[in-house]
């Protein structure tokens, strides 16, 4: 049966971190949302019409994982760096399968920053979670998301069609792509 840590765990990776969101994080987070691709892809922060409360409820969510559904870190350079990115995992512990979710700010795009925070997260619920499946979905239309699954060794496994609605309203077909704790890393 999945456990999940009643308090976050952060996961060094040499040069990044991942780390528990923190209310200092707020200008960056509404600083990455304001980004158009983010935004598309992503769905922002929303909880009331106030956007500093909208962004400190996101934060103070991702920080609690005393609920049990959901490991979540900020991802930022080590030594103190800013956030630049966010990848979270899902727990679906009736059937020990999860869903993985990430994203990252435009300076940190296509430098396997996604990749390897995701790689990481999927580690952490297979190993400490005791998850055994993690499923990852991504617009079809959003190549650069299916670079980070599979570089993150997350096999494709077929299209669901016109799986979700994205954030210019558009229902889009989603490539699905799983990894099982089994898998070679």
């Amino acid at each position: 049966m999945p456990a999940v840590p009643s308090d976050p765990v952060p996961i060094d990776l040499g040069d990044l971190v991942l780390r528990a969101t923190a209310e200092a994080d707020a200008p960056a987070v509404l600083a990455a949302f304001a980004d158009p691709q983010l935004r598309l892809w992503n769905p922002p922060p929303r909880y009331d019409d106030d956007p500093d409360a909208n962004v400190l409820a996101w934060i103070s969510d991702r920080a609690d994982w005393s609920t049990g559904i959901r490991v979540a870190w900020a991802v930022a350079a080590a030594g103190g760096g800013p956030l630049i990115g966010s990848v979270s995992v899902r727990v679906d512990g009736a059937q020990a399968n999860g869903s993985i979710g990430y994203w990252t700010v435009p300076a940190a795009r296509g430098r396997g920053v996604a990749s390897r925070a995701v790689r990481a997260a999927a580690r952490f619920a297979f190993d400490v979670v005791g998850l055994h499946r993690i499923e990852l979905a991504h617009a079809v239309a959003n190549p650069p998301s299916c670079r980070v699954a599979q570089s993150a060794g997350f096999a494709l496994e077929g299209v669901l069609r016109e799986a979700y609605t994205y954030g210019d309203g558009t229902r889009q077909d989603e490539h699905l792509h799983a990894k099982l704790r089994t898998d070679p890393d």
